[in-house]
């Protein structure tokens, strides 16, 4: 348990704190208006659970100070991001949204569909729940306003060949790759779409309507059924979005359905009082925190890092902020004028927000529905192997290895990472075997086990900032893919190395799935369908997947090396060269020393090098 800091020590000014563990990991990040008084409440009497169990993983708490509240809150979140801290608020589900995007920065701009982190140059709408949504919305609006969609190789393979694509014969392009359209007049279907797109519809709607009835009226009949299409299909892209407040209106509306474990969000965005797109997700309640500090957090991850629809004049929430003048100040500062966060109390958009909150409601029953059996299957598993195995805690992070090679060659050997019963990639490592001749696996594990631990040992050695991290953290449960040899391997590592009595060990036999752990003769038999078993087989059959992968691409390397590879002298042009004159690697063999020294252009050296290391 954290040791409270000594009295004074703490500055009664702004600032952001962070709470690390025995391993120096960043376990929790908070921000304060007074560190002092903060810091200290923390080791006051009768703090709630989730508090306390954070307090009691502790061992070590830094402080950072800055000038003014609204530096610690942008602090706060930036070290959240770095650190991932596993007792502060997190994403449960954290997937991308797709917007329908504009590539303002081409010469002729693209309509598409994209997902991830804002670009420059780039015009975005949305965000859609489905990708569905947007590529059904923008083919209706490609009649309108017919754009490209095609990519940057494709536009240049068109514009060379002079012949354009099949959208351009369906009316859905107008044709910038052979010049159907002039620069002026596609700029103007841009600017047109993107006028839709940000709300302004009623002059398109006029617009069609009318070059619609002027052409009947020439009796250019044919002419006037495609602008009726046209309005057909403006109308019904209009119908998808729908219209909720006054036409000069933009802000956002935050919906939040929760229980004490998990909240849900969905956000409505509305501009120009249409709901141009929405975004959802859900939120793992690791703190201890209020409704309001609730809301606090979700406008962190929605406007730290600029949303591509900007940040708008009114946020609309369900109940009021924690800190409102921070947090007011802090977007109005992101947007560049005033913004306010408000709780309406009446009207139409009390009643939005109402829709907003159920479908947050909605989306809260299915995420329960869609994780539960998954979720409560990994807590199980975990309970299972720590009652099974005897281990001292619930294994949260299980590493486990496995060897791979071909009669000897291209040995290698893989770790990969389980935690809360999730594999973690970032953490996989992957071993070239350096000091073992031929086929000797309890040799290879002992040379693994050996680098990974010993690594372990020294890094925990040094102070914690300047530890590397790749082997930082040491497992709950080491797991070894085999039987008693590999097991009777794993433990005297350990046990050379002094981690014996820290690191729990076992190993998996494939044949009848037995497990083994230290001072039992007899392999334990976890129940087939158990999910402790499950767990474990999983891991192990991904280890062997990594492993496997690594060695492939060893003997890849190795099976397309030619025999003429690295001989000084010899670079990449004369290489190529040298085989086109030569014939081909066999004729390069079967040259004699002579041939070899009459090209001119090769220097005698290399000929005699390239000589030497083919009869070698």
């Amino acid at each position: 348990m954290v040791l409270r800091p000594e009295t004074g020590s703490i500055p009664d000014s702004p600032g952001s704190y962070q709470f690390k563990d025995i391993d120096g990991r960043v376990i929790y990040v908070g921000k304060a208006k007074s560190l002092r008084s903060r810091l200290n409440s923390y080791f006051a009497k009768n703090l709630q659970m989730r508090t306390a169990q954070m307090v009691a993983t502790a061992e070590t708490v830094e402080w950072i100070q800055v000038e003014n509240e609204l530096e610690a809150l942008m602090l706060e979140y930036s070290l959240i991001k770095q650190h991932r801290p596993r007792f502060n608020i997190r994403l449960v589900d954290d997937k991308s949204y797709p917007f329908l995007a504009v590539t303002m920065a081409d010469d002729y701009p693209r309509a598409m569909v994209m997902r991830g982190k804002r670009k420059k140059g780039v015009r975005y709408f949305g965000p859609y729940g489905h990708a569905y949504a947007i590529r059904e919305t923008l083919d209706l609006l490609l009649r309108t306003f017919p754009i490209r969609t095609c990519s940057d190789n494709k536009l240049q393979r068109h514009q060379r060949s002079g012949r354009p694509c099949l959208l351009f014969h369906i009316e859905k392009c107008s044709g910038p790759c052979i010049g159907a359209v002039s620069e002026a007049e596609y700029d103007k279907l841009v600017e047109e779409l993107l006028s839709f797109l940000d709300g302004d519809t009623a002059e398109v709607v006029a617009r069609l309507e009318a070059e619609m009835l002027a052409a009947a009226e020439n009796h250019e009949f044919e002419l006037a059924a495609r602008h009726r299409d046209r309005m057909v299909s403006v109308r019904k892209a209009i119908e998808k979005q729908q219209m909720v407040a006054e036409t000069n209106e933009d802000f956002d509306v935050v919906g939040i359905y929760a229980d004490e474990l998990e909240a849900a969000v969905q956000v409505f965005f509305v501009r120009r009082g249409r709901v141009v797109g929405r975004k959802g997700f859900v939120l793992d309640r690791v703190e201890d925190v209020s409704d309001s500090e609730l809301l606090d957090t979700i406008l962190e991850g929605l406007y730290y890092d600029l949303p591509p629809l900007g940040v708008p004049k009114l946020v609309l929430a369900p109940f009021e902020s924690a800190n409102p003048d921070l947090y007011e100040l802090w977007l109005t500062e992101a947007r560049g004028s005033s913004v306010q966060i408000r709780v309406p109390q009446r009207g139409d958009k009390k009643a939005l927000l109402e829709t907003v909150t159920r479908n947050a409601q909605q989306e809260f029953t299915r995420h329960r529905l869609k994780r539960a059996s998954d979720h409560n299957s990994r807590s199980k598993a975990l309970n299972e192997l720590q009652e099974q195995l005897d281990l001292p805690a619930a294994p949260l992070r299980i590493e486990c290895y496995d060897m791979s090679h071909i009669s000897g060659t291209d040995y290698v050997g893989s770790m990969v990472v389980m935690e809360d019963g999730l594999p973690k990639k970032s953490e996989y490592r992957r071993f070239k075997i350096k000091t073992v001749d031929g086929n000797d696996d309890f040799a290879a594990m002992e040379e693994v086990l050996t680098r990974r631990f010993t690594n372990y040992l020294a890094d925990r050695e040094k102070p914690v900032d300047d530890r590397n991290g790749k082997f930082s953290y040491p497992p709950q449960l080491l797991l070894v893919d085999g039987g008693k040899g590999q097991l009777s391997v794993a433990v005297r590592v350990l046990d050379n190395l002094g981690l014996s009595g820290e690191i729990p060990v076992a190993s998996l036999a494939k044949q009848f799935e037995e497990v083994f752990v230290p001072g039992m003769a007899d392999s334990i038999r976890l129940p087939r369908q158990s999910e402790g078993l499950y767990m474990l087989q999983r891991i192990r059959d991904e280890s062997h997947r990594f492993a496997i992968t690594y060695h492939r691409q060893l003997r890849n390397k190795r099976m397309s090396k030619s025999v003429i590879d690295d001989i000084p002298g010899l670079g990449p042009t004369r290489k190529k060269r040298l085989l086109k004159e030569m014939g081909g690697i066999t004729k390069v063999k079967a040259a004699s020393l002579e041939s070899l020294v009459a090209l001119t252009w090769l220097p005698d050296a290399v000929g005699v090098a390239i000589y030497e290391k083919i009869h070698s």
